[in-house]
């Protein structure tokens, strides 16, 4: 299982959730089964609101899921479609939002409850 979470920094589980998914300056994937760290710089951070491209960002990777502080009802559709699950995370380290996804206390994020605007959360 491999989670990917919006980081503010490239420092690994120390790295802080950054507060919407599209615009994050780094990309923190977590896999939860080898307890390893692969960081990936967003290229597709600066963007007009509404034009992100979250699967092209992730440039191929293999991601299960996305935690991330909210991200708007386009990026949600975009990769359920891709097959990934998205959900809310409070403001925290990567290692916290590790422990809360392993507890299943994260809010699922849907078409319905997603971000209308950029710094949402």
């Amino acid at each position: 299982m491999k989670i990917c979470i919006p980081t503010e920094t490239n420092e690994g589980k120390a790295a802080q959730v950054y507060g919407h998914f599209g615009s994050a300056p780094y990309f923190t994937i977590c896999d939860l089964k080898d307890d390893t760290i692969e960081i990936v710089d967003n290229t597709n951070q600066h963007h007009e609101h509404g034009m992100c491209q979250p699967v092209r960002a992730l440039a191929g990777k293999i991601v299960d899921a996305v935690v991330c502080g909210g991200m708007g009802a386009r990026a949600v559709m975009m990769l359920n479609e891709g097959g990934m699950k998205t959900y809310r995370a409070i403001a925290g380290s990567v290692e916290e939002v590790i422990k809360r996804y392993k507890a299943g206390s994260l809010e699922e994020i849907t078409i319905e409850n997603a971000c209308a605007s950029h710094g949402c959360h």
